[in-house]
């Protein structure tokens, strides 16, 4: 293990959270909250001071990464990320609590949603405005802002976006990987910045329109409101956030290709094609099935796509309390809470390339039962898959089911709340979504009552999730830390 390169990098990833936290701070200033704004100037000094000394004093022999410091400087960049992250929320009152404060801050970088905020007329302006901008962070991950920023940081860079990157290959647009890291995060700025006009255009005021963009496209769904998306009573916002949360679900790097003139590659998308067609089934079968209790169809899409929608992309904004609905309607929204969007998108869920390939994996096992010899290939996006990586699906999807399982179990140790609302909670953190189901967790529920026990559980179950589980299972490891 490479220590002293580790904590070099855990120093610069530190500095870059310290300029994060700048444009909060200048919220608070514009809108003239004293303990605002040092709550946020303080936690920069922190965040500094902490980071500095790492970044400066820690000279390691090389600067080259293996696999295992890649997952090392990932899985600790994000506990450090979110302890540091939580300063503020303490220093400003809005969560006395510590372990409620790390649990805020760990539902926005990795973009969950889940929040122990019960009063949301209160908030203060320049905190509410970092809860939301973690989102925007942590969708795009850490590492890839940083690299972004930094992208001379180490010698070897792969290892460190492919242990962060969502699902199970690593979409490389350039060469290098700082280059790949500046190009998809101007494909990112840009559809945010899109987004961000469009909410103002239909009536959202700045400060609005920017904490509801960096919910969207960072597919947290933190909402200054506690009636979320339903407080603006616009059918427009509704629409433009329905679409702009399927977009930010696909992977980013098909819009480059997309942008950059190979529309080809953008049609041709497997993933694509089966993410599109998933979205739509689950929004008919939804629409139909809410008929009868809207009496109009254009009423039924109007909430059955927005909340198809926000499940899928795993961003968790709410219009209305999907738990009043018909059973069908809740089954369709937990296997889309299982499933997510595409692999290289903010979003989070097992990733739809890992659903079809298990599918198409199935398959194969049924058609060799009456046909043994046959040797069958399965194929995505037009090329034969390495058995390798069906193994490492297959294993993945287990791991994943595991989590969620055990996690449910964890959490119901407190026996505080029964069956449904445990493992939904344990579901929603491990997929990133936000709501579960229940009148405790769901769209119009929150996660307070939990013990702080709890809490820290579900933490650590989102950012298993977020992270595709490993960075943050090997830090249990105890050969991770042993030399090598």
């Amino acid at each position: 293990m490479n220590k002293r390169q580790v904590i070099r990098l855990l120093g610069a990833i530190l500095l870059v959270e310290a300029a994060c936290m700048a444009p909060s701070l200048v919220v608070a200033l514009i809108y003239r909250d004293p303990g605002d704004a040092a709550a946020m100037l303080y936690s920069m000094l922190i965040v500094l001071a902490a980071g500095l000394p790492m970044r400066l004093l820690a000279k390691p022999k090389h600067t080259d990464l293996r696999a295992r410091e890649g997952f090392a400087v990932v899985g600790l960049s994000w506990v450090l990320m979110s302890l540091f992250g939580a300063l503020p929320f303490v220093f400003s009152g809005m969560l006395p609590s510590y372990v409620d404060a790390f649990f805020e801050a760990v539902s926005g970088f990795t973009t969950t949603g889940s929040t122990v905020v019960a009063d949301f007329d209160h908030l203060p302006h320049g905190c509410t405005f970092w809860r939301s901008f973690t989102h925007w962070v942590g969708g795009m991950g850490v590492l890839v802002l940083t690299l972004a920023v930094l992208p001379k940081l180490t010698g070897r860079t792969s290892h460190l976006v492919r242990a962060e990157s969502p699902g199970p290959s690593l979409s490389k647009i350039a060469p290098k990987m700082g280059d790949t890291a500046k190009i998809l995060y101007r494909v990112y700025a840009a559809m945010s910045a899109s987004m961000f006009v469009l909410l103002m255009v239909f009536g959202m005021s700045p400060y609005d329109a920017a904490i509801h963009t960096f919910g969207t496209a960072g597919t947290g769904g933190f909402s200054n409101y506690g009636a979320s998306i339903a407080a603006f009573h616009s059918p427009a916002i509704e629409v433009v956030i329905t679409v702009y949360m399927l977009l930010f679900g696909v992977n980013l790097a098909l819009f480059y290709s997309l942008f950059t003139g190979s529309a080809k590659d953008f049609f041709r998308s497997e993933e694509l094609k089966w993410y599109l067609g998933m979205s739509g089934g689950a929004i008919l079968i939804c629409s139909l099935c809410l008929l009868p209790v809207y009496g109009s169809f254009s009423t039924a899409l109007r909430y059955g796509a927005f909340q198809v929608a926000t499940i899928v992309s795993t961003t968790g904004f709410a219009t209305t309390d999907f738990n009043l609905w018909p059973i069908a309607v809740k089954a369709v929204l937990l296997v889309l809470m299982f499933v997510g969007s595409c692999a290289g998108s903010t979003a989070g869920g097992m990733k739809v390339v890992r659903v079809a390939l298990l599918f198409k994996q199935g398959k194969r096992e049924i058609a060799s039962t009456f046909q043994p010899r046959k040797m069958q290939v399965v194929r995505f996006e037009g090329k034969g898959v390495d058995e390798n990586m069906l193994h490492r699906v297959t294993l993945f999807a287990f791991l994943y089911v595991l989590l969620v399982l055990i996690g449910g179990l964890l959490v119901s140790l407190g026996g505080q709340y029964d069956l449904l609302t445990n493992f939904t909670a344990a579901l929603t953190c491990v997929s990133n979504v936000g709501p579960g189901f229940g009148e405790v967790v769901g769209p119009v529920g929150n996660f307070a009552g939990f013990s702080p026990f709890s809490k820290l559980v579900l933490s650590l179950l989102m950012l298993a999730g977020r992270l595709e589980l490993y960075p943050i299972l090997v830090l249990f490891h105890p050969s991770l830390w042993h030399k090598a």
